[in-house]
């Protein structure tokens, strides 16, 4: 499985950064409840249940900073975490999950959008997509408005220890593919498993260099 090389530098910026105090900001579930653009942000979107908390708690090395949960449409609205004071993690509402009901799913969307459109400090969206699965139709509907609303996003791969090592770097390369055809999208793809760390150390090089 081929995936980026950082240097140790960058790996220690990213260890540093993420090492800091990381405090819940604000939640928002509608668009005059977001927070006045103040630090770069960096927002994770994906799929219902594709372990977008999981990550966040992953790359600040906390349990119980982003809440996990089993049941899929959980998170109901956009959370920000200061990383001490230097970066903006934002969590965006999960998507692609019928039983959510259509209105509510409609106004997810309609938040993100508002979102996305809203926020020149936001330096990048990471698209968490289940590594099991590779990207579905959910997900290149996503892309879709990623690309509509000309924010970069980059694709992250996730729950690498549950998928064998031939068949995640076919799942790479299968992903690299389609995304290279995308205006909006970065070109590298990283795979992550937020249980056994894998990934995560170059995750956090990557978004160290953004600050």
């Amino acid at each position: 499985m081929s995936e980026p090389q950082y240097s140790a530098a960058q790996i220690e910026k990213g260890r540093l950064l993420f090492a800091g105090p990381c405090d819940f900001v604000a939640g928002a579930m509608i668009a005059e409840m977001l927070p006045a653009p103040s630090l770069p942000e960096i927002a994770f979107a994906g799929r219902s249940n594709v372990g977008k908390s999981s990550l966040v708690n992953a790359l600040t090395g906390r349990k119980t900073l982003a809440r996990v949960s089993n049941t899929p449409g959980r998170t109901q609205q956009l959370n920000f975490f200061s990383l001490g004071g230097k970066l903006m993690l934002v969590d965006l509402p999960g998507y692609g999950y019928s039983q959510a009901g259509k209105q509510v799913a409609a106004d997810w969307t309609r938040l993100a959008v508002d979102f996305l459109k809203g926020r020149p400090n936001l330096r990048r969206v990471l698209l968490l997509v289940d590594g099991r699965h590779g990207l579905k139709d959910s997900d290149l509907d996503i892309m879709e408005i990623f690309d509509a609303s000309a924010v970069v996003y980059q694709v992250v791969l996730t729950k690498a220890d549950k998928v064998k090592p031939a068949e995640a770097a076919a799942r790479l390369a299968e992903t690299r593919a389609k995304v290279s055809r995308r205006v909006a999208a970065h070109p590298e793809v990283l795979f992550t498993s937020s249980e056994k760390a894998l990934g995560i150390p170059e995750l956090r090089a990557e978004l160290a260099g953004l600050v």
